[in-house]
């Protein structure tokens, strides 16, 4: 299993501190390129984390910002940290760049927040649910098989990273009934499918929760997922057709903490939500 971690984050963290010392030192990008025949845009590529810097850059950097031998240790080892291959990696070709990011994040969030109005949350599918949900999107989308395939890939490693680490993921989610009642595959795929939520909401780090039909509906949204990540920020993932967006404004991404606060409270609780979900298991037979 891989370490508790995200290369991400270190990445982001590396450029941030970058540029908190490039200010401290009253410099410019333009005049740190200058003093190292680098281009002002490979400056601002390293500070936001765009790509991923050289240890030698770093060390070019270090020098004109005339950094102390601790902090200068600190930091190498912070660059070393970041340059590590994360599990989602060996997807990054075949997965919307926004996505890859997210991914990044939450290997290094402490708790997760899910709202979910159209299909089961990514980290409770089973495999049959994915695939069945992924070619009905293939045939409106015109994506191609082998992206199926190595979507379903994805899935499948990230349950195994955030669901089987050593220390789990805390993991709040509301879903909406008509989640449980849309059909993907035939009546044996969503049975199996009901199952595995009656089975993840029994894990002591997940807590599982359905909006019936029939209550208040507090928000007007698609599905968001809203990471907390420490020593740095939190951040909100809206899903979208082909892909979807990050949110790293404090002030929106507030809201949506909010939103959700409000959700978790029109919603059932943790073991009515369990009862609701083995009655409506018998809804596919």
């Amino acid at each position: 299993m891989p370490e508790h971690g995200s290369p991400t984050v270190r990445r982001r963290r590396l450029g941030q501190e970058l540029r908190r010392l490039r200010e401290r030192a009253d410099l410019t990008g333009d005049q740190v390129a200058a003093r190292l025949g680098w281009s002002a845009a490979k400056i601002s590529r390293i500070e936001t984390a765009r790509t991923s810097p050289r240890t030698s850059d770093v060390e070019a950097l270090l020098v004109i910002y005339m950094v102390d031998s601790r902090q200068r240790q600190e930091l190498l080892a912070l660059h070393r940290d970041a340059t590590r291959k994360g599990w989602w990696e060996d997807y990054r070709d075949s997965l919307p760049k926004e996505y890859t990011t997210f991914l990044g994040l939450e290997a290094e969030a402490t708790a997760a927040r899910d709202w979910e109005p159209q299909v089961v949350p990514g980290l409770f599918q089973t495999e049959a649910y994915v695939r069945a949900m992924m070619e009905s999107g293939q045939r409106s989308t015109l994506e191609a098989p082998g992206g199926v395939r190595s979507r379903i890939e994805v899935r499948m490693a990230r349950q195994q990273a955030v669901l089987r680490a050593e220390s789990p993921l805390a993991i709040s989610a509301v879903l909406e009934e008509s989640v449980l009642l849309r059909r993907f595959g035939d009546h044996e795929v969503m049975r199996e499918q009901l199952r595995r939520l009656i089975e993840v909401s029994e894990l002591p780090n997940v807590e599982l929760r359905i909006l019936p039909l029939d209550a208040d509906h507090p928000i007007n949204t698609g599905a968001f997922c809203h990471l907390k990540v420490p020593e740095f920020h939190d951040v909100v993932y809206l899903e979208a057709l082909l892909g979807g967006r990050l949110v790293e404004d404090e002030a929106i991404v507030y809201r949506y903490e909010v939103a959700f606060d409000y959700l978790e409270t029109k919603a059932l609780d943790v073991d009515d939500s369990r009862r609701f979900l083995e009655k409506t298991v018998r809804h596919w037979r």
